[in-house]
């Protein structure tokens, strides 16, 4: 069975995240070990500079990098450079990386203002959700909806349409 790793930035807050988070992991329970990582952000002032914010997508990087490397995955950094994918094109794509001999394969969820290039440079594949920008935590949940769509896809279930 495919172990599915979601490493990201920040807890969620906001129960009703919390609720579609557990929903989701449960379900995805039926088809992979799931397992989240959740990462300490960065804490910035108010108005953060520049150098503040860049400092911190470091600090955070660093965090990330350390989680991925305690296991041999096949990475896939969401960014806003990443290349957009249909339901069935990530259904595919989880499928190839589980094809390849890939036990693990890790998605990685920067903090409110991105990720480090060092992360995104360990990634096999960038895929970015859309080119809107949402909150994090919210991320987290639409991924994790697609992910429970795409194994839906692998295995000629009813949930997608």
């Amino acid at each position: 069975m495919l172990t599915v790793q979601i490493i990201c930035v920040g807890k969620l807050k906001e129960g009703y995240l919390q609720q579609a988070s557990a929903e989701y992991q449960k379900r995805l329970g039926a088809f992979c070990r799931l397992q989240i990582v959740e990462l300490p952000e960065y804490k910035l002032p108010q108005n953060p500079s520049a150098a503040q914010i860049q400092k911190g997508i470091e600090q955070e990087g660093q965090s990330i990098l350390h989680a991925m490397q305690k296991s041999q995955a096949f990475q896939i950094p969401l960014c806003i450079e990443g290349k957009e994918r249909s339901s069935e094109q990530l259904a595919q794509l989880l499928s190839q990386a589980a094809l390849e001999g890939n036990s693990t394969v890790n998605f990685i969820i920067g903090g409110s203002y991105g990720l480090a290039d060092a992360v995104k440079a360990q990634g096999n594949v960038r895929l970015s959700m859309s080119p809107m920008t949402f909150p994090h935590q919210l991320a987290r949940i639409m991924l994790l909806e697609q992910i429970y769509r795409a194994f839906q896809i692998n295995a000629g279930g009813k949930y997608h349409k």
